[in-house]
């Protein structure tokens, strides 16, 4: 296969028992990203070896995350609550440079936005870890697990720089992927940081969205905790995760009175609230949630559920 020698595939499949699943852990080169190897672990359904049945993938940047979030256990209670449909997991392990791997790119000019930043550069390599998981690696799951392989069967998730990367890879790569998922995710990513006017005006992937939807729009699931942050560079009263974030949902004015599009001018009807529902945009506000990985947990539920509610049977859909 074409992809055969692009890969360094060590399968450990270590049959881990959990929940009654089985999770087998691949090895994959990621040329320019790292060194060695990238972990990624797939984590099959109960039924996956009892079925020639075909699931949905859920993709998961900072796959070594996995246990401190709780995925298993998530998972297993809310399918004995028959409460989601079973899909397939790849969490992904962060790249050496998590924060030149998670970032935003262009898709069209095949680049990197690297943008300064007080902790350092951001995203160097997003493109090229874009390109890595769009072309090396969504092909390797579909070859080698019964997959649905198509846009309605793939989805993508992270949290914090993760969540951007996986915003930006959903949203501009749409043939692939038909929902995508952000936990407290940057918004704040500008490219000028100036001052906090400046911050406003350049972010990244408000510009992005801007610039107008792909034709076939991912559906979209927002999570923000109400204690994230306390810092409000517009002095509006509503700190700058959850204002990010709604501006990039319902659109946002600047200081001279222009009006920047978001989401809604592109047709995607929002929804504010428990984030159980399917709204094309939704915006889920987890009430206590920080900046961690114990309130990314407490996110993971209402994702799965907003994603996977249907109970359609798997590969009838």
């Amino acid at each position: 296969m074409r992809f055969a020698a692009a890969l360094c595939l060590l399968l450990a499949c270590a049959c881990t028992q959990a929940q009654a699943s089985r999770v087998e852990t691949l090895k994959i080169a990621a040329p320019g990203l790292s060194d060695e190897s990238i972990r990624v672990r797939a984590y099959l359904p109960p039924d996956y070896d009892a079925t020639q049945a075909r699931y949905d993938v859920l993709y998961v940047n900072d796959g070594q995350d996995m246990e401190a979030v709780g995925l298993q256990a998530t998972l297993g209670r809310l399918d004995r609550m028959h409460a989601i449909r079973r899909i397939i997991v790849v969490a992904i392990d962060m790249p050496p440079d998590r924060m030149a791997g998670y970032g935003l790119f262009d898709r069209a000019k095949e680049k990197a936005i690297a943008v300064p930043t007080k902790y350092g550069t951001v995203g160097a390599n997003a493109w090229i870890y874009a390109r890595w998981l769009t072309q090396t690696l969504v092909p390797l799951v579909d070859a080698r697990y019964r997959t649905i392989a198509s846009p309605e069967g793939r989805a993508i998730l992270g949290w914090s720089l993760g969540a951007v990367s996986a915003f930006g890879i959903g949203w501009q790569y749409p043939e692939l992927f038909g929902r995508a998922g952000a936990f407290s995710p940057s918004l704040w990513l500008s490219t000028d940081a100036y001052d906090a006017n400046a911050v406003q005006s350049t972010r990244i992937v408000h510009a992005l969205v801007a610039e107008g939807a792909p034709a076939n729009k991912p559906q979209l699931f927002f999570a923000v905790g109400s204690d994230e942050d306390t810092s409000d560079r517009d002095g509006d009263g509503v700190a700058d995760v959850l204002d990010d974030t709604r501006d990039l949902i319902d659109g946002w004015t600047s200081r001279d009175g222009t009006l920047h599009k978001g989401l809604g001018q592109f047709g995607y009807g929002g929804e504010d609230a428990g984030g159980t529902g399917r709204g094309d945009a939704t915006l889920f506000l987890l009430d206590g949630g920080k900046h961690d990985q114990a309130s990314w947990a407490r996110m993971l539920p209402a994702f799965l559920r907003w994603a996977y509610a249907e109970r359609t049977a798997p590969g009838m859909r």
